[in-house]
């Protein structure tokens, strides 16, 4: 796998000091509140798994699963649901864990369909933040991990047709792979 990366962009390191910054911040900020994690399937998975054990509180955790993207390299603009969450949501301070915020697309959807049911509120933490491809100009995230070039990334949970995601980094993946 790791002859297809062309250039290793975040370490190991980087990551989990990264991840541990971002817990600190949402410990303090959610400190006596009814914190509930949703993780967006699958890439989040990593990320989600160190951030929560980085979060000092009590915390729950959920899933969804949704998809625009497919086994390409391009967002289809739709948005499917392919799991939604197992449990109401009203009374809950709802923390959006994702891997990437990329066009926006999902999360602002996403976003809409978990406002519908009555959280206290919503936020979104991201790994990676890659602005320079964002669409939808009514999603921020409220934690963000780096921000990232627009380039095709890999790794600590991001894929390609499904696979890199257990590199222990974050790569960029050379364009020979998904040009193919």
């Amino acid at each position: 796998m790791n002859e297809c990366i062309e250039k290793v962009l975040l370490s190991e390191k980087e990551l989990h000091d990264r991840v541990s910054e971002l817990g600190a911040r949402i410990t303090a900020d959610y400190r006596g509140r009814k914190l509930l994690l949703v993780s967006v399937l699958k890439g989040s998975v990593i990320f989600m798994a160190d951030l929560m054990r980085a979060i000092d509180l009590p915390c729950e955790i959920d899933f969804m699963a949704v998809s625009t993207y497919g086994a390409g390299v391009k967002t289809s603009g739709v948005v499917e649901i392919k799991k939604d969450l197992d449990r109401q949501i009203d009374g809950y301070d709802v923390l959006i864990v994702e891997d990437i915020l990329d066009s926006g697309v999902t999360l602002s959807y996403l976003m809409k369909v978990l406002t519908a049911k009555n959280p206290n509120s919503i936020r979104i933490c991201t790994l990676l933040d890659k602005p320079a491809r964002r669409k939808a100009k009514d999603v921020s995230a409220t934690y963000a991990g780096f921000e990232v070039p627009d380039e095709f990334v890999v790794g600590y949970g991001l894929d390609y047709a499904e696979k890199f995601r257990n590199l222990p980094y974050i790569g960029i993946l050379q364009r020979e792979v998904y040009e193919k």
